[in-house]
């Protein structure tokens, strides 16, 4: 039986000619679909701070029944990436792709029936939230390291921002068809969303370079060992345990792969920093600003349209600084990166309560665009760290540390929610967040730069 080579392409499977390449790599057709995959996935993050308010007053549910819905999601959303990277690697990314898509239109469809808070729960929470969590930032990490050689964090920036673009797509409409006809009409726009790029997804989304004869894109053939050896430290020290590596079993089981890749990285510091900085990461993006943002802005007064239309200038500059980061990604210090990120983004929270008002002020407009840039550009830098640190394992340590970072905002969500209607605003959450913005700081300034050395050995 012949091993698989780094680029997972097996010994005599059939590459593409070196001197008769495509004028277009493969990679980029996959890149392109998997953005729109994202972008159609991403229409229920817009929806939670939309909807909040025409839910309240349809059904006189509070505040925190409606942040619980949006934290089971969340939970579920972030424990679910992990073990999606590994379904991906046994069942190949197209299939759990559609299979996510169609999960996010049918909670989202199902959401026009409820009449009880419990429903909300299940359509919100546990259908859209295992859907999205299948779609989570950990798929464009494994598109990025499965299909490109060069440029991962450039294409991690890219695909991440299909996110924004989501957002920037469908926040308008929501936010329009939430006025009229109503928020019904805004959650079938949600499914129509998602179930629209599933057929892309079935036609052009490949699984690996391998089932198109390529490597991946910037691999030189002659010399594809040597280089991602170069690129990637190997777990054992050797290119052997790259190969042995359970990442490249078809035959082991995706849940177990997906923990015992947890056990192996728990034992590194590196780890737990990432993962505590992303949750906090998720706790002032997703958690507040994604879902109270505008009901904290409709208490001070200002239109929900309005707001959501500060929360669309955020999903446009957060496309900018995304792809941003992923350039600064490949050409300096991820961890310095991710410092300056997310000291700026508590200095943002901090000044907040002061910006609110019942108008937009330029004020309002400046922390938009910072805040915007600043959004997930954290992500570029994560996953660079994830890969260099864990090697093969990295995809689904990736999805470890994102799950972290959808509790954080889960918890943030369920705590700003029992604030507000415990106080009547949102202010002590606002700058609760950038206070824990400055402990994510002052975590990722401190990962250790030897921590790839340290790391455990992979068990075969």
């Amino acid at each position: 039986m012949t091993a698989p080579d780094l680029t997972g392409t097996p010994s005599g499977t059939k590459r593409a000619p070196s001197g008769k390449r495509p004028r277009l790599h493969p990679a980029w057709i996959v890149a392109a679909v998997a953005f729109l995959a994202l972008v159609g996935a991403a229409g229920f993050r817009a929806a939670p701070g939309v909807l909040m308010v025409p839910l309240q007053q349809e059904f006189g549910w509070s505040t925190t029944v409606l942040s619980l819905a949006v934290s089971i999601n969340l939970v579920l959303f972030g424990l679910t990436a992990p073990f999606a990277a590994a379904l991906m690697e046994r069942f190949g990314i197209r299939k759990v792709t559609s299979l996510a898509l169609c999960l996010i239109g049918l909670g989202s469809a199902l959401t026009v029936f409820v009449n009880q808070s419990w429903q909300i729960l299940l359509t919100w929470g546990v259908l859209i939230g295992l859907g999205t969590g299948s779609m989570a930032l950990v798929f464009a990490a494994t598109i990025a390291n499965t299909w490109f050689a060069k440029n991962r964090g450039l294409v991690i920036g890219i695909l991440t921002a299909g996110s924004a673009a989501g957002q920037l797509v469908f926040l308008p409409f929501i936010a329009a068809l939430a006025q009229n006809p109503g928020w019904r009409g805004a959650s079938l726009l949600i499914a129509a969303g998602a179930l629209a790029v599933v057929p892309l997804v079935l036609r052009w989304l490949r699984n690996s370079p391998a089932d198109v004869g390529v490597l991946p894109y910037g691999a030189e053939e002659p010399n594809a060992e040597a280089a991602d050896a170069a690129t990637t430290p190997p777990l054992s020290g050797g290119a052997g345990a790259v190969v042995a590596s359970p990442a490249t079993s078809d035959s082991a089981n995706a849940a177990v792969r997906a923990l015992q890749v947890l056990k192996r990285a728990s034992k590194v510091r590196t780890f737990w920093a990432l993962a505590a900085g992303f949750a906090i990461c998720g706790a002032t993006t997703n958690g507040l600003i994604g879902t109270h943002f505008i009901p904290s802005a409709h208490d001070h007064g200002m239109p929900e349209t309005t707001a959501a239309g500060l929360l669309a200038v955020v999903g446009i500059f957060d496309i900018v600084g995304t792809i941003a980061s992923g350039w600064l990604t490949d050409r300096f210090n991820p961890k310095v990166l991710l410092a300056v990120y997310y000291q700026f983004r508590g200095i943002g929270l901090l000044v907040l309560p002061l910006l609110l008002g019942s108008s937009v002020e330029p004020s309002m407009i400046i922390f938009v665009v910072v805040y915007g840039l600043d959004w997930v550009a954290t992500v570029p830098p994560t996953a660079a760290i994830c890969r260099s640190v864990f090697g093969p394992d990295g995809s689904v340590v990736f999805g470890w540390v994102f799950a972290a970072h959808q509790l954080g905002a889960a918890a943030a969500a369920l705590a700003a929610g029992f604030i507000r209607d415990a106080t009547g605003h949102y202010n002590y959450a606002w700058l609760g967040a950038a206070a824990m913005c400055t402990v994510a700081a002052v975590i990722s300034a401190t990962i250790r730069k030897d921590a790839a050395k340290k790391v455990p050995a992979a068990v075969a």
